[in-house]
């Protein structure tokens, strides 16, 4: 999902809400305002301070109700005719709880006009400013800034068609990057680099007479290569409980997606990682200066683990397949990093696994021992949670030489951002069999929530202090 999408989706709210408000003092202005009242004398006047107070609190329901009416659904694109509609059904379900409260409220009902008139006012307000929206969405389109680049599967009528609508509508964020008729080796490395440059973000299918097995076999290359996936409807049995489906020249494109963490899921979790990195900082701040001293009095500098043997910065790989800079406290004696695949290859305890474990590792310092029993060292990764190249919980980001062992299947843990702490570290930590720690991180990243998030955050101090083998 483009970074756009999330923007204008997140603003919706705020300016909802600014609209609710806008359209309460409208009416409270046209209610007492000299026109009406000569019309109508004022029998009940409300004190104006009260009056903002209800308002600004019945906005906040408001925008609970908007949003079970599926108005914060994040997508590329809207239409206004459906956007209308919500909005009918949201601003008339918000004034029928109003009617219902107060409806024994004599007093209230004696500036009943007011009620009515800030219903007008919502309905007026909240389908402007998402015209605005969505007009300048549109625009940003046609002048292509936030645009999906798509490749599409098939040479039949459908895909044409597609092609057609998508050419014709450039206002739904959609751009045919390219038309591949053949699904083979030539073509999955044509798209494969197209979207290594950055040029195509997703794949539809569009031939429902591929067989069985090109399906499958594009499904995984997409997974693999963490390309977004759609087809025709009906193309496929049920792949995924999480579908969404984006008619296109009237034709219904599903769209599986990996994970609920999209949307408001990630701006969520976002503001999880924000808010709970700044207060861990803080929290553990006295003993990430008394962790420093240490390693300084035991074996000087370098205090933190930041480049390897040879000086490269050190990496590992994060959302995407994509390696971004790692630094934690240095448990190891200086540029002994690469002994793990020489010299101390025969203490690997996971032959056969792209992780490597080293049984009594004679590279640990003394202070090191301590820190890595407890998970100190890992301290400063909430600095990488705070900079958005980590979260706080979900897979552990591991190196780029052992994520080029990984199966096909391993992959699709990197459709998400690693995390300081998961499922798979609470649940055993470094004794997991690397398959164990895949399968949980898995259905950690298909059955996310806010407050899956928030249960292991809990349970990882207890899983931290739990007697382990040293690495």
């Amino acid at each position: 999902m483009k970074k756009a999408e999330l923007l204008f989706g997140a603003l919706l709210v705020p300016i909802d809400y600014l609209m609710l408000i806008a359209a309460g003092m409208t009416a409270y202005a046209l209610r007492f305002g000299s026109p009406v009242t000569q019309l109508q004398p004022v029998v009940y006047e409300i004190p104006l301070k009260e009056y903002i107070a209800m308002v600004c609190i019945t906005a906040i329901v408001w925008l609970c109700i908007f949003a079970l009416s599926g108005l914060y659904h994040i997508r590329g694109t809207r239409r206004l005719v459906e956007e209308s509609k919500q909005i009918l059904f949201a601003c008339s379900t918000g004034v029928l709880i109003i009617i219902i409260l107060f409806f024994f409220r004599r007093d209230l009902f004696s500036s009943r006009f007011i009620i009515l008139a800030a219903y007008g006012f919502s309905l007026l307000y909240v389908t402007i400013a998402r015209f605005v929206i969505i007009y300048v969405e549109r625009y940003l389109f046609r002048r292509g800034i936030g645009v999906h680049h798509v490749a599409l599967i098939g040479a039949d009528r459908i895909t044409h068609m597609i092609a057609n609508e998508l050419e014709e509508k450039k206002s739904l964020g959609l751009r045919v990057q390219c038309i591949i008729e053949d699904l083979n080796t030539k073509t999955k490395e044509r798209i494969f680099a197209l979207h290594e440059q950055g040029v195509l973000d997703e794949v539809i299918q569009t031939d429902p007479h591929l067989s069985k097995e090109k399906s499958q076999e594009l499904l995984s290359f997409c997974d693999e290569h963490h390309i977004t996936f759609k087809y025709v409807a009906a193309l496929f049995d049920a792949q995924s409980s999480h579908m969404t489906i984006q008619p296109i020249a009237g034709i219904p494109i599903v769209e599986i997606q990996k994970t609920p963490l999209d949307g408001w899921g990630r701006i969520a979790k976002r503001i999880f990682d924000i808010l709970g990195s700044v207060f861990l900082i803080l929290l553990f701040s006295p003993i990430m200066v008394f962790s420093a001293i240490a390693i300084l009095i035991d074996t000087g500098r370098p205090i933190f683990f930041a480049r390897l043997d040879d000086g490269e910065l050190f990496k590992r790989i994060g959302q995407f397949g994509k390696p971004f800079f790692h630094f934690k406290f240095r448990t190891m004696k200086p540029n002994t990093h690469a002994m793990r695949y020489h010299e101390l290859k025969n203490k690997d305890l996971r032959q056969g696994s792209p992780l490597v474990k080293i049984t009594n590792d004679p590279r640990i310092t003394r202070v090191g021992k301590i820190l890595r029993k407890y998970s100190i060292d890992e301290l400063p990764e909430f600095f990488l949670v705070l900079k958005g190249d980590m979260s706080l919980v979900g897979p552990r980001p591991h190196l780029p030489e052992e994520v080029a062992k990984y199966k096909k299947h391993h992959k699709q843990i990197l459709n998400m951002k690693p995390g300081i702490t998961g499922l798979a570290q609470i649940s055993g930590r470094s004794d997991l069999d690397f398959e164990d720690e895949v399968r949980l991180d898995t259905f950690y990243m298909e059955n996310w929530s806010i407050w899956i998030d928030l249960i292991i955050c809990i349970k990882t101090p207890f899983a931290m202090i739990k007697q382990r083998s040293t690495l």
